[in-house]
C-alpha cells in the first residue's frame, strides 16, 4: 500500500520510523519534513519509534474534508482517539491513537506503527501510536 503522503515515515529493519527534520541552523527538529524550498533548510531524520502520552481526546464527529480525507461520511464514521505524544529529546508528534480497549493515562508509553487507511476510495498506508503494553 502507499503512504498518506510522501516522506512520512521508512520502514527499517526494527520497525516504522516518523521522518522528521532538523534544521542546519539551530537543530530545531519538526515533524513532517517542510516541503519545497524550505526542505534545503533541513536534514532529514528517523524519528524516535517511542514515546509517552503527552495528551489526548475523542474525535467522536467526522472532520471537515479538506484537509481530512478519510472515505467515510457522517453516517459510517467511527469516532478515534488522538493526541499528542512525546519523542524523548525529539519533538512532541499530533498522531492518532490506539489504546487497545486500556484506560489511558497521561505518560503511558507508545509506540510507533503503521495502520491502512481509505484515501478517498484507495488503501493508503498511515501511521498512529498504540499503547505498549495495553493487553497485559
Amino acid at each position: 500500500m502507499r503512504p498518506i503522503a510522501p516522506d512520512l515515515f521508512v520502514e527499517t529493519k526494527d520497525g516504522p520510523r516518523l521522518l522528521g527534520g532538523r534544521r542546519k541552523t539551530d537543530g530545531k527538529i519538526v515533524f513532517p519534513l517542510p516541503a519545497g524550498a524550505e526542505r534545503a533548510y533541513f536534514e532529514t531524520i528517523e524519528l524516535s519509534p517511542t514515546g509517552k502520552l503527552w495528551s489526548w481526546t475523542v474525535q467522536r464527529f467526522r472532520p471537515k474534508s479538506p484537509p481530512y480525507a478519510g472515505d467515510e461520511d457522517e453516517k459510517n464514521f467511527k469516532p478515534f482517539a488522538l493526541g499528542y505524544v512525546e519523542l524523548p529529546g525529539e519533538i512532541i508528534v499530533e498522531s492518532r491513537l490506539e489504546f487497545a480497549g486500556a484506560e489511558p493515562r497521561i505518560g503511558a508509553p507508545m509506540r510507533l506503527e503503521l495502520v491502512p487507511f481509505n484515501l478517498e476510495n484507495a488503501q493508503a498506508t498511515t501511521y498512529q501510536f498504540r499503547l505498549e503494553n495495553a493487553h497485559e
